[in-house]
């Protein structure tokens, strides 16, 4: 059976998804809040149509009769998860849904100093937003249970790929080596978060997976690395205690942990970069660390459907 996809917020991991999904024939369709965005999504293959979070329109009621596969990707606000506010009643009677996709962050892990954690440990959270996305988790499982539908939670760390880079931030001259003992972050590339997807979507398989590379490590060294394959200095380390830095980008280093992906792998899904140093070198080496640009100039022509 051809896949039907309908993807909520048709970002920057969910439309690495799409790509594959297109590629393999399947139809996708996906939201946006911005007519601007209608030929970027349009020339990736998917159906655009416009969601600000304040209700579902005709259009999205009638792809999500006959979408088999659910990808959803926006971020709760401070009412809770948008999509299950206003479209939680449609999916749940979505006569042809098969599985459903969530993506989450294991920011809801909070800080384990140091520990590793894996889709057992226990969920501390600590900033509002990571709150925010365990109580989305929790809801979209509890979906899944009431419908009897496969409900995958993709704990994401942190994202990067073409555009998205410590090479891109060394050219424009935002790249910093801000330095705190014994941190270290897991990452995931994009092209793993569209893998894992299309893995766990065609499996049909539901439960917690963290989508994480399989090496943690201190920020400043995937800096150096991209300045050496770059061939320019990196810029100096910073102490993190006299860094300058907002509050969002100071709360991510109130967390340390490492982060297990042996479910994911256990499922079956084998990573195309199973850490940073494979991907910063193949994105070097491929030259696409850019990334595409961002999409067509805008086509008055070019409907966002509703």
């Amino acid at each position: 059976m051809t896949m039907r996809v309908f993807l909520f917020g048709a970002g920057y991991s969910a439309r690495a998804f799409a790509r594959l999904a297109v590629a393999e024939g399947a139809h996708v369709a996906g939201t946006t809040r911005s007519q601007e965005k209608a030929p970027l999504l349009e020339a990736e293959g998917i159906a655009p149509f416009l969601f600000d979070g304040s209700g579902i329109s005709a259009g999205i009621a009638a792809e999500l009769r006959e979408a088999t596969h659910l990808v959803v990707s926006t971020a709760p606000d401070e009412a809770g998860d948008p999509v299950l506010r206003t479209a939680g009643a449609a999916i749940a009677n979505m006569p042809r849904l098969r599985w459903i996709g969530y993506l989450s962050t294991v920011g809801v892990y909070g800080d384990h100093q140091g520990r590793w954690v894996d889709e057992t440990s226990d969920c501390r959270p600590v900033s509002r937003r990571s709150k925010s996305r365990l109580e989305a988790d929790e809801a979209w499982l509890r979906l899944g249970e009431a419908t009897g539908k496969p409900v995958a939670i993709l704990r994401l760390s942190g994202i990067y790929g073409p555009g998205r880079n410590a090479f891109v931030n060394l050219e424009n001259g935002t790249a910093r080596r801000i330095v705190k003992p014994g941190q270290v972050f897991n990452r995931i590339h994009v092209e793993d978060i569209a893998g894992a997807l299309r893995h766990l979507a065609g499996a049909e398989l539901g439960g917690i997976f963290n989508v994480t590379d399989d090496e943690p490590a201190p920020p400043q060294d995937v800096v150096a690395l991209a300045a050496a394959l770059m061939g320019v200095e990196p810029p100096p380390e910073v102490d993190f205690d006299q860094a300058e830095m907002t509050p969002m980008a100071r709360s991510f280093y109130g967390e340390s942990k490492r982060v297990s992906n042996a479910r994911l792998k256990a499922s079956g899904y084998a990573f195309r970069f199973p850490d940073h140093r494979a991907a910063l070198r193949h994105m070097w080496e491929a030259g696409d660390w850019r990334g595409r640009q961002d999409g067509p100039a805008p086509d008055r022509r070019s409907k966002i459907r509703r």
